[in-house]
């Protein structure tokens, strides 16, 4: 009977030293400095929305995560470079990108706004009512795109980060800025230097700029990844694990803008 239990034992030990080999290990590629999504504490943890988000879906897929920052610019580049396996940095589905990644199913809507200060007399936005002006955008962004497209006219300045583009904003040295709706309103309603301005005009939700939504990236031959990612997505919604995490962020529900 010894022997026996003994025997037992050992496979046991044997069986979960097996499930714990064949634990898969991902890594998450953000951005870090894309407050209230993604961002990096002081104590140098990546934090945020899309970073809880992320690991969430790992646990559902049964891999252990890391995460690991990288700069906007080189963001597809790093995944196509094998660097990490998956985006997860509130990247808006467009059409060009998809020419070099596959997405997931959206994680939550997407719109952008126009940002000025509150003592500005730009109340519409217009290549005309722009013309001259300084505006900005965070480079390789669909709002840096939007401006482009939409603003010839305009002085357009580009920056590696939102926060500059925020710091350069309530510095008085832009008159206007594009970016995401949701950091955008997190950036004028709580932080101390966004009090200086406010969003105005309606919300930008063109398909040509905003896609689909916000996805995560995945190289496109990783569809089996993606599939997985999108069931658990859809589980996560289900079972209101999804509201927890938004609420913690949010005062509403970003999958669905209401």
């Amino acid at each position: 009977m010894i022997f026996k239990t003994l025997l037992g034992a050992a496979a046991l030990t044997l069986a979960l030293g097996a499930t714990a080999a064949q634990a898969e290990k991902l890594v998450i590629g953000t951005e870090g400095a894309y407050p209230p999504f993604n961002f990096i504490q002081t104590d140098g943890k990546i934090a945020g929305f899309d970073v809880e988000i992320g690991e969430e879906l790992c646990k559902r897929i049964g891999a252990e995560c890391t995460v690991v920052a990288q700069d906007w610019d080189g963001i597809i580049p790093g995944l196509l470079a094998k660097k990490y396996d998956m985006i997860v940095a509130s990247m808006f589905i467009t059409e060009e990108r998809k020419k070099q990644v596959d997405f997931t199913n959206p994680y939550y809507k997407a719109a952008m706004a126009m940002v000025v200060p509150k003592d500005s007399a730009l109340k519409e936005f217009t290549n005309e009512t722009l013309k001259g002006k300084a505006v900005g955008a965070q480079s390789g962004t669909t709002q840096a795109e939007y401006l482009q497209k939409s603003f010839p006219d305009a002085d357009i300045r580009l920056y590696p980060t939102q926060d500059e583009v925020n710091l350069d904003l309530a510095s008085g040295r832009l008159d206007a800025q594009a970016g995401d709706i949701l950091p955008l309103l997190d950036w004028v309603s709580k932080s101390q230097d966004g009090a200086c301005c406010e969003i105005r005009g309606e919300p930008i939700t063109d398909p040509a700029f905003v896609g689909a939504g916000v996805g995560i990236a995945v190289r496109k031959e990783d569809t089996a990844l993606r599939d997985r990612l999108n069931k658990a997505i859809d589980e996560i919604r289900a079972d209101g694990t999804y509201k927890t995490i938004n609420d913690k962020y949010f005062p509403i529900d970003v999958y669905t803008m209401k």
